[in-house]
């Protein structure tokens, strides 16, 4: 396919024609909705008054847990998230009241008059208080291979430590946002800036107590997710339905910046035990970690990211001696989430520490132990959850690196830089990635979809998958142009819509094109099945035909369709006409055919559904193949430090990336491109902070460090893997890109400690945590600085 076409919001987004929630015009009933929060992270509700309120011009509704008609819960796995605070709060920033206004001004001047006595309780606001209070969100999960104890016992080399890992701030552009409209009856339109239409249409019925056919949510697009709202824009959603169930008049909730920071979940941070035996060589032997993870004050979906982050403890690396068990922990904070990687930032961390500690402490190039260590191709090749890593690219992708990067040569002269300068040392890193790519969570893996031909040769494509920036539905429209054989402006991708395309998983796990893209292909291939059983009838009246067609994703060229009975006959659906290769003189355009399928009574409609095969996962057994395939990636990266300040700087990154059959090469080296900076984000300048009483101090664009164009790398080099197709049977032989090249910034973080590592001559290990700030550079140097002796 390969084809560079323009996201299909390209201009909208650069003019700001495109259309988000806040930008959708509404009737003059429109009211605006006022969440009220919590001021404490854990206090009892003794009492509140709403009366005063309710008086003021313009107020048309002001509600509490009382009012809610329906399920006071939004817990998307578990019920233990409640809509509104009942008797008790357990974190800053969640909602206890709903305020309904006609202006903002109104609204703050309801919260102002909004009395409630609290009666302040302990608080646990970190993972180590909730360690020592055994405040578990619930049972601990393991997996585990071979027999660890021994083999540590028969290492020559042991080395243990501890890792921290810090939470990450979503930052989409767009805030929390939705806007909902009464219809006839119990009828509501939910117009949300949701990555889970279905799990926002199911909730909402719930929270309204009424049924889910009722409810109608609606995507056009979303100013970025990140996995910030695959679960908690649910949270807007229920709460502008619930006004505007109350109201019977349009109610539009958009969070403010500060308060979407205070009030929604992060990143998970982890404290990360572990403990390895190796040889001289530097092959592993055995690894055994324990992973805690900050679940914050609700479940969200902290299970099945800290279950992914397990199963990439191993990223790129086979160990014959397996053991992981990991924890969620409840704390007095927001309920954390799912962010870009899901858990495989900081399983991935964890053994990439690991694989530095042991080149450190065998004085040898960290790069050389990662090949030592890497998975085989037909030994060595199966994981700690048995499933067999099949097609791996990761030696392919080490031999072309290492040459496009000049790495032994650059690692060299900065050695040589290093010995020479005393205030500024250079550091070089080279980390893989491996991920695995389906939901875990197994029946999750399947998408639908809907496509209508119309009589003038145009398409409109329906699916279930979210367009937040990552172009998807401009991936849709080349799969739904090529499998056509029509030009792309031909087609047209339609909001997501919960009537057109039911029960449809999350735009999540990086799956969005495999999954949706397959359901359209399985419509298209419906429909293109019609349209051949009629040509045939009018091109060969005489013979019967019984038309069959591929659906394995591309395994065949471009339009191809093929059926059979008594002769040959293929038809080819290409460069907008749809013709007989056999028989040159059968030949219709595309237009010409759909008026024609018309006349003769032809479907011209089909839907289209699709699931994900070969996949299967034992979560309790630890044991199955929960991935479809893998994804690989490496990158090296070069950076600066400033001794004196801690500042760094990141001279260069080269990353070469697989992506099987690229659909659209352009919008995948932007997805590359980005999730590599995000990530870079998390590794150094994005520190969250509380304080004692549990309020956010970084909760602004001015407290809190995303990266910035002086944080992309000076000379920065990105390349998409050539002529390596996806062999598993995907969309057009393509492999997903949205999450892996996130993890890919670890190179960056490592190239940091490898050149405070220079401070100390390389003598000794840094302390060191991620993000790796300049505080935490700077305290990292400090340690290494030999004593000095003060001078007269």
């Amino acid at each position: 396919m390969n084809t560079i076409l323009p996201h299909d919001s390209a201009v909208g987004h650069v003019t700001g024609e495109a259309v988000y929630i806040d930008d959708i015009l509404v009737n003059n009933q429109l009211l605006i909705g006022k969440v009220v929060y919590s001021p404490h992270a854990h206090a009892r509700i003794k009492s509140f008054d709403l009366s005063e309120v309710r008086k003021i011009p313009g107020v048309h509704a002001v509600m509490c847990y009382k009012d809610i008609p329906g399920h006071n819960q939004m817990g998307p796995v578990v019920n233990d998230e409640p809509v509104l605070a009942e008797n008790e709060v357990t974190f800053v920033g969640q909602a206890v009241f709903l305020v309904a206004a006609e202006t903002e001004e109104q609204c703050r001047e309801a919260e102002n008059l909004i009395k409630i006595e609290y009666e302040p309780l302990d608080a646990i606001l970190d993972i180590k208080t909730a360690i020592a209070k055994s405040n578990l969100m619930g049972p601990p999960r393991k997996i585990e291979r071979g027999s660890v104890g021994v083999a540590l016992k028969s290492s020559k080399h042991v080395i243990s430590g501890e890792l921290k890992t810090g939470a990450q701030e979503h930052w989409y552009l767009e805030t929390q946002a939705s806007l909902c409209v009464p219809g006839e009856g119990n009828e509501i339109n939910v117009f949300s800036s949701t990555q889970h239409p279905s799990e926002t249409q199911a909730l909402v019925a719930e929270v309204l107590g009424i049924k889910r056919n009722e409810v109608v949510v609606e995507v056009k697009r979303i100013g970025g997710g990140f996995g910030g709202k695959e679960t908690q824009a649910n949270h807007v959603a229920c709460w502008a339905a619930l006004l505007c169930n109350a109201t019977k008049r349009p109610v539009k909730i958009r969070l403010f910046r500060d308060d979407d920071m205070i009030m929604t979940g992060k990143r998970h941070r982890f404290l990360t035990k572990y403990e390895v035996g190796f040889n001289d060589d530097g092959i592993l032997q055995a690894v055994e970690f324990e992973l805690n993870s900050d679940g914050g004050a609700a479940t969200d979906l902290s299970f099945a990211i800290l279950e992914r982050a397990m199963l990439h403890t191993d990223n790129a690396y086979y160990v014959p001696n397996f053991f992981v068990e990991g924890r969620v922990w409840k704390t007095n904070l927001p309920s954390n989430t799912a962010m870009r990687g899901f858990g495989g930032p900081q399983g991935m961390v964890a053994i990439e520490t690991v694989i530095d500690r042991i080149a450190r402490y065998l004085k040898k190039d960290p790069t050389e132990i990662r090949r030592k260590n890497f998975y085989g191709i037909e030994s060595r090749n199966t994981t700690h959850y048995e499933e067999v890593v099949e097609n791996n690219r990761l030696h392919m992708i080490y031999e072309q690196i290492v040459k496009s990067s000049e790495y032994e040569k650059r690692r060299k002269e900065i050695d040589e830089f290093n010995k020479k300068n005393e205030f500024y040392k250079k550091g070089l890193a080279l980390t893989p990635v491996k991920f695995g790519i389906s939901f875990t969570t197994t029946f999750l893996n399947q998408a639908g979809a809907l496509v209508n031909v119309y009589m003038d040769g145009t398409v409109l494509v329906n699916h279930g998958g979210t367009e937040m920036g990552q172009g998807l539905n401009t991936k849709i429209q080349q799969i739904a142009a090529v499998e056509f054989g029509i030009n792309p402006d031909r087609v047209k991708v339609n909001a997501t819509n919960t009537s057109k395309v039911p029960n449809t998983s999350a735009t999540a796990a990086s799956s969005g094109s495999d999954l949706n893209g397959m359901a359209v292909k399985n419509a298209i291939d419906t429909i293109k099945e019609r349209i051949l059983k009629e040509l045939a009838a009018i091109w060969s009246p005489q013979q019967s035909t019984n038309p069959s067609i591929s659906t394995e994703g591309g395994s065949q060229p471009d339009g191809w369709l093929a059926g059979a009975s008594g002769g040959h006959q293929s038809i080819l659906f290409k460069d907008s006409f749809i013709f007989d290769s056999d028989h040159p003189d059968r030949k219709i355009s595309f237009t010409d055919a759909m008026k024609e399928m018309n006349l003769r009574q032809v479907s011209l409609s089909a839907t289209g559904f699709y699931k994900t095969p070969t996949i299967g996962w034992d979560k309790n057994k630890g044991r199955g193949k929960p991935f479809f395939y893998y994804s690989f990636g490496m990158a090296v990266s070069e950076v600066l430090i400033d001794v004196l300040t801690g500042q760094h700087t990141l001279l260069r990154t080269d990353i070469l990336q697989d992506v099987g059959d690229s659909i659209n090469p352009g919008i995948d080296m932007g997805q590359v491109e980005g999730g590599f900076i995000q990530g870079v984000g998390w590794c150094t300048t994005e520190e969250i902070k509380w304080d004692t009483q549990g309020n956010l101090m970084t909760h602004s664009p001015d407290t809190y460090k995303i990266p910035t164009v002086q944080d992309i790398p000076k000379d920065f080099r990105v390349k998409l893997m050539e002529s390596v197709p996806n062999l598993v049977g995907t969309i057009r032989r393509s492999k997903a890109i949205g999450e892996p090249p996130f993890m890919l910034s670890l190179s960056v973080w490592l190239a940091i400690k490898d050149a405070i590592s220079a401070v100390g001559n390389h003598e000794n290990e840094p302390e060191f945590s991620l993000p790796a700030t300049n505080e935490v550079i700077l305290m990292a140097i400090e340690k290494l600085k030999p004593s000095r002796s003060l001078r007269p």
